[in-house]
């Protein structure tokens, strides 16, 4: 699987061949740096002195580099997709090994720290249902109350909680096609290519 770079992300990157394979170097230990403990302006301000440059071009350069780094863990992918995507750039056979071998050493520190990141939401578990229809009452004697109860079991952190819903035929029906529509709308390129970028 090769990455689909953008053109901005095109343009951040373009720093690199202008700079040293040292400078790369230490831009992606910055880069990992940056995911464990956050973003240092000094740094950037640091680095843009000593090369002459803007610290918004050393940003660039490193968030650039940030951004190549973690979706390449984030996908997993190979050596051979990894060199395939970063040859289309265009950069030296230097650099591209360079960044091949940054890549190589960091990317289960930086799958580590992504999957520290990420939100802890419940999972599915199991479900059960039950339909009430209340025939009549003392008031009315003939009336059709439908409902449909919903015993939800959830897993968060090892832990099950039970979620109850209640609810009318009619409100359900329209979730359920909420969601089948939901379900036809990932089937189209443009989420496909959403939900690529997010994994």
């Amino acid at each position: 699987m090769l990455l689909d770079l953008s053109e901005e992300h095109k343009e951040h990157l373009a720093f690199l061949p202008q700079v040293d394979s040292a400078v790369v170097a230490e831009f992606g230990r910055i880069a990992v740096e940056f995911l464990r403990r956050g973003s240092n302006p000094k740094i950037y301000e640091g680095a843009a002195r000593k090369l002459s440059v803007s610290s918004d071009t050393v940003q660039h350069g490193v968030e650039g580099l940030i951004h190549l780094l973690t979706e390449s863990s984030k996908l997993m992918i190979s050596e051979l997709d990894f060199q395939d995507s970063v040859f289309v750039l265009g950069f030296s056979e230097e650099l591209n090994k360079l960044l091949l071998q940054l890549y190589l050493d960091n990317r289960k520190e930086i799958r580590t720290i992504l999957s520290e990141l990420a939100p802890d939401l419940p999972s599915y578990h199991s479900l059960e249902w039950r339909l009430d229809v209340q025939l009549a009452s003392r008031s009315l004697r003939q009336q059709m109350k439908p409902s449909v109860t919903i015993k939800l079991h959830l897993n968060q952190n090892g832990d099950h909680n039970t979620q109850v819903l209640q609810t009318d035929p009619a409100t359900l029906l329209h979730l359920v096609q909420q969601l089948e529509q939901a379900l036809e709308e990932m089937k189209t390129n443009h989420c496909r290519r959403v939900v690529r970028n997010i994994k």
